[in-house]
């Protein structure tokens, strides 16, 4: 069908429908009627066409890790929240962890008709800037802070600070960590300095700290605490990067007789949903992932709008979350 057959069954002009499908100024009873002809007669716009009129196809590509992790749903949500709103459609684009991936997709959605991309990124190398030195779209990363390009991202750093010191704090005297790459400057690289910054306000050797590297799965937090115990078996706090290293570990520590908080205290980041039903409850940083897709799917919608928006890099904030696996007085 065209607009001229839609505007003829829904009794109204060519021009009203054109600004019904581009989201422009229209009455609620025409806006009502029109949606009701196109959807009685299975009506889908013309992207090639659409694109050709306004320079716009309204369509967003979205590179995530991992579809089936924790946080990614979160922002995605919000993503999908600000973008529908606005009358986008977004292609979702899953690169399993997989770097090259990664780049594929971005130079394939820069190749498109696409009006921008949203990427949730971790591991950021030499190759990705180069590919996004050629993008010539609108770009927000997520989950990191890259220079030059407009950000959404986690205080890392501090958060992880404060979860160190909350274990400090509860007398803790031998910390193990359990980390994930380092090549990773979020959750690797900045959550290790921010431990390291309160052992040293402790006056704690970081050298001291027997330490694992894990992935980002509770399978991974499971088998990793075995070596950090073998490494160490006095340890009384665990402080690791992510829940689900957390939420493994511990359900391991309970596999053992390993009696939580009394013997050992652990904490996390992220407040995955699983750690607020687990026993004991665990302690977390909560991170505001659902906002931080909001912040980015209108972040690049202002840029899409006006392309001389300046370059915005966005920190967010986080909150302490003191359960049970630090305060036994929460048990």
């Amino acid at each position: 069908m065209t607009i001229s057959e839609i505007a003829k069954l829904a009794n109204v002009s060519s021009a009203a429908v054109s600004r019904y499908l581009n989201g422009g100024s229209l009455s609620k009873e025409k806006r009502e009627i029109i949606k009701k002809v196109i959807e009685e007669n299975n009506y889908i716009p013309s992207v090639s066409a659409r694109t050709l009129r306004t320079k716009r196809s309204k369509q967003i590509g979205v590179i995530v890790p991992k579809i089936n992790s924790e946080s990614v749903p979160r922002v995605v949500s919000g993503i999908s929240s600000v973008l529908n709103e606005a009358g986008y459609q977004f292609l979702l684009a899953d690169t399993n962890s997989s770097l090259e991936k990664e780049i594929e997709y971005l130079e394939t959605i820069n190749n498109s008709q696409m009006d921008g991309v949203i990427f949730l990124g971790s591991v950021i190398t030499k190759k990705h800037r180069e590919i996004l030195e050629q993008i010539t779209k609108p770009i927000v990363i997520v989950g990191q802070k890259v220079s030059k390009y407009a950000c959404v991202y986690h205080d890392d750093k501090n958060a992880a600070y404060d979860a160190t010191k909350l274990l400090l704090e509860a007398g803790c005297k031998n910390l193990g960590y359990m980390g994930v790459n380092q090549k990773d400057k979020a959750a690797g690289k900045q959550r290790t300095e921010g431990m390291e910054k309160a052992l040293l306000e402790y006056a704690i050797d970081t050298q001291s700290v027997s330490t694992v590297t894990c992935g980002f799965s509770i399978q991974s937090g499971y088998d990793n605490v075995k070596d950090l115990l073998q490494k160490d078996p006095t340890i009384d706090g665990i402080f690791c990067a992510t829940d689900a290293i957390a939420i493994g570990s511990l359900m391991y520590l309970k596999e053992i007789g390993k009696k939580v908080p009394e013997e050992l205290k652990i904490c996390g980041i992220g407040d995955n949903q699983i750690s607020q039903i687990i026993t004991p409850k665990l302690t977390t940083i909560k991170y505001s992932y659902k906002t931080s897709g909001i912040e980015a799917a209108n972040l690049l919608l202002s840029m899409i709008e006006k392309p001389d928006t300046p370059t915005k890099q966005l920190l967010l904030g986080y909150e302490v979350i003191n359960r049970e696996t630090i305060n036994p007085e929460m048990i």
